[in-house]
């Protein structure tokens, strides 16, 4: 876990097999052009595009980018101040406010670890203090890894990447949901006290979180999206686990409103979707849902 990026990405590609894939061609059903799809990850540089057999041809291809929100909106000045909004308490809260005595120290103290400084500094109180449970343990997540693997950018991330280059070369680039949309299923979608068990949870179980964070890090980077699948659903039968209302929020409720969307925008103009590859694998996935509705899907080699 402490090998160097980039080191540790080519470590993980000399293992990629024949079968694994990112990229898929969607077709027939009445398409005359082909759509396509890439499963992203929001750790992956956005140089690892080139370790994806056919994505920059894709991309080259493709009409227009569909990803699971425009960029330009969640980049936008309004959608930065909603999202700053909603990882905030209410006013006049702090996680002080809502964690016991005890859980507000175990935080301190992983804070301290992770960063060097914890919430009882005043300056990292006043600035981080006032984020909801949610909000602190992804950044916390973000933190980790970044320590963990030397030479990580977050400002040149996959996840962008083909938006990026669709604008730069004038092609639309759109979203199938809204800023507003995704803050209520990413922030707003699970009560404080909800938040706080997985925070918990979070720290409480230090580094089985890192090992499964390797794990999907690993899978990814060998473009094993079936074990991502099942790196995601496993479970450790506790509080700590996803309850299947989350998991349909997240993730199944999601596919199958995309996959519902995708023939009216694969009909108007041949599209690249860029998705987190987590929504690809499974019966409940894009994948196969897209093929239930009649399209022939391909991954690209």
């Amino acid at each position: 876990m402490k090998r160097i990026f980039f080191t540790f990405v080519v470590a993980v590609m000399a293992s990629v097999t024949a079968n694994a894939q990112l990229l898929y061609k969607i077709s027939g059903n009445g398409l005359n052009t082909p759509s396509y799809i890439v499963g992203t990850y929001h750790l992956a540089p956005a140089s690892y595009v080139d370790s994806i057999p056919g994505a920059r041809v894709a991309l080259e291809t493709a009409e227009q980018v569909c990803g699971e929100l425009s960029m330009d909106e969640m980049s936008s000045l309004e959608g930065t101040q909603k999202v700053m909004a909603a990882m905030m308490l209410p006013d006049g809260q702090s996680l002080k406010d809502v964690l016991s005595e005890e859980e507000f120290a175990k935080l301190d103290a992983f804070m301290a670890d992770v960063m060097g400084v914890g919430l009882s500094n005043p300056m990292v109180g006043a600035q981080l203090g006032k984020m909801t449970p949610m909000a602190i343990a992804t950044q916390l997540q973000l933190l980790q890894y970044m320590k963990m693997t030397p030479g990580f950018n977050p400002n040149a991330l996959i996840d962008s990447y083909f938006q990026t280059e669709a604008s730069k070369n004038g092609k639309p680039v759109i979203g199938f949901e809204t800023m507003d949309f995704q803050i209520s299923v990413l922030y707003k979608g699970r009560s404080i006290e909800r938040q706080k068990v997985q925070l918990m949870c979070m720290i409480d179980n230090r580094e089985y979180e890192l090992m499964m964070m390797k794990t999907l890090t690993e899978a990814y980077f060998a473009q094993d999206i079936a074990k991502l699948l099942e790196v995601t659903e496993e479970k450790l039968g506790n509080k700590c686990d996803s309850t299947p209302e989350e998991d349909e929020a997240l993730i199944y409720g999601r596919n199958a409103d995309w996959a519902e969307k995708m023939p009216a925008i694969m009909g108007d103009k041949s599209t690249l979707f860029v998705v987190g590859a987590a929504h690809l694998p499974g019966e409940r996935g894009v994948l196969e849902l897209l093929k239930k509705k009649g399209y022939a899907v391909e991954a690209v080699k």
